[in-house]
């Protein structure tokens, strides 16, 4: 990908992968500049969403980008707190996250997955005003749901490995109702 594509794909939205009764709503922070130009949600080849996924069983294999869809078939999806596409995540100011809470709050309480998970602890404090929230289950909800705070797979998160990573995501895998991932 070149610099003109990364850059003509700032502010970009992406469509969410998102359907009703979902068993988890995944929640990204914002997209980047690589899912803004590719369309396919965690897409920068650095970032860890799709092992973190695979390992703790989520899913049958590992998915690549352009297979997102296929979440669906998992009773997974994805979303975003703030819908527009940046370089980094500081980009974004607090009054975006707040009212990309509110939005989210509304998309949770449409969709009633059964759990929303965060996947940036820093976001989920700022867009909910959750200012000691840490890792794991929440006890506030966000659209009637209850959420779960996961740690960032972004490859600029360094204070996560992989496997740390695929640990925690374990952790929401095990509370999970439904068992392992759907065949269809």
């Amino acid at each position: 990908m070149t610099p003109e594509e990364l850059g003509a794909a700032r502010d970009r939205t992406v469509p969410d992968v998102v359907a009703g009764g979902l068993r988890v709503l995944f929640c990204g922070i914002n997209p980047s500049l690589t899912t803004g130009a590719t369309g396919h949600h965690f897409a920068h080849p650095g970032n860890r969403f799709r092992p973190v996924l695979h390992q703790p069983g989520f899913t049958p294999r590992l998915l690549s980008p352009t297979e997102q869809s296929e979440l669906l078939r998992h009773g997974l999806g994805i979303t975003n707190v703030v819908a527009r596409a940046t370089a980094r995540a500081d980009e974004l100011s607090a009054d975006e996250f707040r009212e990309g809470g509110r939005i989210l709050a509304a998309k949770v309480e449409r969709l009633r997955p059964e759990w929303p998970a965060m996947v940036g602890v820093t976001a989920y404090r700022t867009a909910f005003g959750r200012r000691t929230a840490r890792i794991g289950p929440q006890d506030h909800t966000v659209g009637g749901a209850r959420v779960w705070a996961l740690p960032n797979p972004s490859g600029l998160n360094a204070h996560w490995t992989t496997r740390t990573l695929a640990e925690e995501y374990g952790r929401l895998r095990a509370s999970v109702g439904h068992g392992g991932p759907t065949s269809a």
